[in-house]
Parts: C-alpha cells; sequence; structure tokens
C-alpha cells in the first residue's frame, strides 16, 4: 500500500499546500502506510503530500472548540492511529472538532530546508483551519494543537516560532494556536535531555549550539506562548519528563497559563492511556478544558 487509504468521519483528506514550499520531487521517495489486519492503519512514513483529516462531533454536541493533532513518531514515522484517529474520536466525544495533521517528515531527500519542513506543514494547517473555520462551524479564535513525543515538539515549535517566515505567504491569518496540550512531549534539543533520534532526524548528525537553542522550545517562550497543559510520567526512560518540566518551568516565568500533570507510573507511548496512573489523563485533560472554558463545566 503507497498512499494513506483512510477517511475520517466527515471527509477524505485535505491537502495542505497547492504548491509545497522547498519542495524536491525525488521519484522513489514514496509515502509508505503499515497496516495491522486486526486494528487497520498503525504509522505511515515517508509523507510526500501533507494533509488534514477531519473528524466532526455530533452537530448537536458541537461546541465550537477544535485541534489539531501531530502523532509522535521520532520525526521518523506518524503513529497515525494511536496518536492520531483514536483521539480525534475522544475529541468528538467531548463536542470538539478535531483534524489530524499527516505532516512531512525532515528529509533532505524532499526539502530544501527538513529544519523548517513540519513547521511549514503546522503552521499552514492552522492558518487553513482559521480560514475556513465557518465550514465546520468551529471558532478561529478556539484553536488549538495536540503533540505525542516528537509531535509535541512540533507542538511546541509552532506554539513558540508561530511568527517565524518559514515559507512565503499572502495571508494575514495568525498561525499562532490559542492553546497547546502536550503529551509526554519533546521540548528540547539539549544534549542532555533530548530525544536524540528527533534531534537528529530534525537537525543533523552535528547540529551546532545555536541551532540547537533555537529548536530548543523551552528557550523560545514569550507572555505570547499560548496557554498550555502538558503531561508526562516520571518513569518515561525515552522521552526525560524534564523537557515537560523545563517548558512548565519556562511558561510560569513568563506569565503564561500551563498546568503540567506528571504521574509515576506510563513509560512512553501510551496514547490515550490504558494502565497505570497516566491513564487518568484524558480526565485531568477535560478538567483543564473546561477550566479554561473550551468545553462545557
Amino acid at each position: 500500500m503507497n498512499s494513506l487509504q483512510v477517511q475520517a468521519q466527515s471527509g477524505p483528506q485535505i491537502p495542505l499546500w497547492d504548491k509545497i514550499p522547498g519542495e524536491i520531487k525525488t521519484f522513489d521517495y514514496r509515502e509508505k502506510v503499515d497496516v495491522s489486519y486486526t486494528e487497520g492503519i498503525q504509522s505511515v512514513s515517508m509523507v510526500t503530500i501533507p494533509t488534514i483529516m477531519v473528524f466532526r462531533p455530533q452537530e448537536t454536541k458541537s461546541n465550537g472548540a477544535s485541534v489539531i493533532i501531530l502523532p509522535g513518531g521520532g520525526y521518523q514515522h506518524l503513529a497515525i492511529n494511536k496518536e492520531g484517529f483514536k483521539v480525534a474520536e475522544w475529541f468528538n466525544s467531548l463536542g470538539i472538532t478535531a483534524f489530524v495533521l499527516k505532516y512531512r517528515l525532515p528529509s533532505d531527500l524532499i526539502m530544501t530546508d527538513k529544519k523548517i519542513g513540519p513547521l511549514q506543514d503546522a503552521q499552514q494547517a492552522v492558518r487553513y483551519v482559521r480560514e475556513n473555520a465557518a465550514k465546520w462551524n468551529i471558532d478561529p479564535k478556539k484553536i488549538g494543537v495536540l503533540g505525542f513525543s516528537a509531535g509535541g515538539h512540533l507542538a511546541s515549535t509552532i506554539a513558540t516560532h508561530y511568527d517565524d517566515k518559514v515559507y512565503e505567504t499572502t495571508s494575514k491569518v495568525s498561525a499562532r494556536p490559542d492553546f497547546s496540550l502536550l503529551i509526554y512531549p519533546v521540548i528540547s534539543m539539549q544534549n542532555d535531555i533530548t530525544h536524540k533520534g528527533s534531534q537528529i532526524s530534525l537537525l543533523g548528525e552535528h547540529p551546532s549550539p545555536e541551532l540547537i537553542d533555537f529548536y530548543s522550545n523551552e528557550k523560545r517562550v514569550t507572555a505570547q506562548t499560548p496557554p498550555t497543559f502538558l503531561i508526562h510520567a516520571t518513569d518515561d526512560t525515552v522521552v526525560l519528563p524534564e523537557n515537560s518540566i523545563n517548558y512548565y518551568l519556562a511558561l510560569k516565568k513568563n506569565g503564561v497559563s500551563a498546568e503540567m500533570h506528571i504521574y509515576e507510573k506510563g513509560g512512553h507511548g501510551f496514547g490515550l492511556g490504558v494502565e497505570d496512573t497516566s491513564k487518568h489523563w484524558t480526565r485531568d485533560c477535560e478538567e483543564w478544558l473546561k477550566a479554561q472554558g473550551l468545553i462545557k463545566q
């Protein structure tokens, strides 16, 4: 299977671009999909055409809020089922419209600058959803991002680099998310706490200290960074909890509304959570969304 043959509940994939910025055409670089016979599509890699997939709640339940979901996978693949489709369905149960972003993964084979490829797609996704908010009956001032693992790095990147000019656009619409939800996220590119695979995928084998600092998002927080909900597990040895902790401290220092939950157990990559103390994160997230006025009490 060479292309992602999946449709969301309310329609097919929507391509983000008429012309993909900084694209290099590589004939033998084609999208790959891993499929389970029991659960269907599990992950996708070598993305060439970034898309959003729309999941809409029942019309009577819709509350106007929306979330763009960024699956993780170390900037090597996208865990698009566990950290995408299933999460979108959960948001729908809360009355939130969800968009699963199938973003391009950093590659010198298809990008003139792989460092900014994923951010280009994330910025464009926020702008596209905001520009078309009326079509989906959503509030253009209640558009958030959710990122898992390396998708959390991308989500925190757009939360802190939303004004970076990474492609030419005539759009006057802001790419700033109104809130962010970061789930066992990679935040930092600092060598002592980063996820090395994500760092190498995005920045290369030997990034400069300046480049590491630029994409260490705990160092990019300002008073304009969106309100943020963070979770991590203490026993996560893949992406250390210091990623979330340091970002939370930067948010606090800059007066940004933030809430962080560090669970004792859960490890890494638990998605919506099925066991251990981290299984309650969706409940905690729902309470935070209520407190932010994004869903009804």
